[in-house]
């Protein structure tokens, strides 16, 4: 465990350094074969039907959402310079619409790694429209409801986004989503 995370922390200084450099070479939102789309969906409905074992109210959430993206899996470290990278797919109206990234570059007072599930809901057309064209970006101060039995009950929107995280593992200073920025492609 304690290898992983050193791993993961590592990745992360470099990948956040990669960020802030520019754009990182291998680093793509749709995967590149047939054999890859594949296994992408089976995570995503893999971890939405998890989430929605450990949160049963999800699925109404979800249902009354314009759209939704799901990022399965979150990988996040820091060593002073930080950054997060995680692959997903985005779904309109209940049907997979594209595939999706994120990113995040942090500097300042942060040590760890831990990685986690994030789900962005979007209430609106507008809202999903806005993360489609990049210009979604999450300010320093947002953070995300960590998605337990009844959290979905209780969401709430901001600006037509709301934000939940599960299955947080690994120790990290920091559990924001705040700074975080997005592409995505249609299939």
């Amino acid at each position: 465990m304690r290898t992983g995370i050193s791993r993961l922390v590592l990745g992360a200084a470099i990948l956040s350094a990669g960020l802030t450099m520019g754009s990182l070479p291998g680093c793509h939102t749709a995967p590149k074969d047939e054999a890859g789309k594949k296994e992408q969906a089976a995570h995503v409905d893999e971890t939405l039907a998890k989430a929605k074992k450990q949160d049963p109210t999800l699925e109404a959430f979800l249902g009354k959402a314009y759209g939704y993206a799901i990022f399965p899996t979150v990988g996040k470290g820091a060593v002073g310079i930080g950054g997060a990278y995680g692959k997903g797919e985005v779904f309109e109206q209940g049907k997979r619409v594209g595939y999706c990234d994120l990113s995040q570059a942090t500097i300042g007072l942060a040590l760890g790694g831990q990685s986690y599930t994030e789900i962005i809901a979007f209430e609106n057309k507008e809202a999903l429209d806005k993360f489609r064209n990049g210009g979604l970006k999450f300010a320093a101060q947002v953070t995300a409801v960590a998605l337990q039995a009844g959290a979905a009950l209780n969401a709430k929107y901001t600006d037509g986004v709301s934000v939940m995280t599960m299955g947080e593992k690994g120790l990290m200073a920091e559990a924001s989503v705040g700074g975080q920025s997005f592409s995505y492609q249609p299939m």
